[in-house]
């Protein structure tokens, strides 16, 4: 290694951690000029997280947050140098990297890792079929529907689309909860909340592209056990088209 890439690695070293001693190979620096580096790095770090992260930060105070953030600054070794990406590493950091704090609310990784998924699908590249308006009139029960590439079924202990400054249970509910996280046409990013057998349904129709609808809801139907499969049917063919009219299925 040379002497400059000797300094180089110093330099980036001390920057993500100011509090360690200064390296000897840096102290011919100014101290305030290390400090408007030492500054920039973490206020661009600092905003990208709190941005992507806005319930989970107003769960903390000042002090807290920032050391939060510094600590994953100093441990965290990130494997893209986009800043798109570093909500992601952030979840990592959190999922892998952090010892958990008394200031960190027990359902710290489910509420981060609900708000990551909202800039993931926004930044998406998948993309949805051009769907001629004649198709959303095909009854869905005998055509071939799809779950959209740009939907996520999500399953969480915390009811974490609640969760904010004014709600923060220290206990999860008996029952979990579920919700779909999806894109529209209109590139927007919607939030719907859901149940056990919905995401099943998606399950299916993510893995049998080429089963009916009512293919689909029948065996829905027998795995749930349900008593009248032609009823469960029915009901099924309105959540489909619900399903179809937010373009969660195709």
């Amino acid at each position: 290694m040379s002497r400059f890439q000797h300094v180089q690695r110093d330099l980036g070293q001390y920057l993500r951690n100011p509090e360690a001693p200064l390296p000897e190979s840096l102290q011919p620096l100014e101290a305030r000029r290390l400090k408007i580096y030492e500054d920039l790095i973490f206020n661009n770090i600092e905003g990208f997280i709190s941005g992507g992260f806005p319930v989970l930060r107003q769960l903390y105070n000042q002090s807290d947050w920032q050391r939060l953030v510094r600590d994953f600054i100093v441990t965290h070794e990130c494997h893209s140098p986009y800043f798109l990406e570093i909500s992601e590493e952030f979840l990592k950091y959190l999922q892998n990297d952090r010892e958990m704090q008394a200031c960190d609310p027990v359902f710290m990784l489910e509420l981060a890792h609900y708000e990551w998924v909202e800039l993931a699908l926004d930044v998406s590249e998948e993309v949805l079929p051009v769907t001629a308006q004649e198709v959303l009139t095909q009854d869905l029960l005998e055509e071939l529907p799809v779950a959209s590439p740009l939907v996520w079924t999500l399953s969480y202990q915390f009811p974490v689309h609640h969760i904010g400054p004014d709600y923060q249970p220290n206990v999860a509910p008996e029952q979990p909860t579920f919700l779909l996280v999806y894109r529209n046409r209109l590139d927007e990013v919607q939030f719907m909340e859901s149940n056990a057998l919905t995401v099943r349904l998606l399950q299916l129709l993510s893995a049998q592209e080429h089963s009916s609808g009512r293919a689909l809801l029948m065996q829905l139907g027998e795995e749930s056990q349900f008593p009248d499969l032609q009823a469960f049917v029915s009901m099924g063919h309105d959540l489909l088209l619900k399903l179809q009219t937010c373009d969660i299925i195709l």
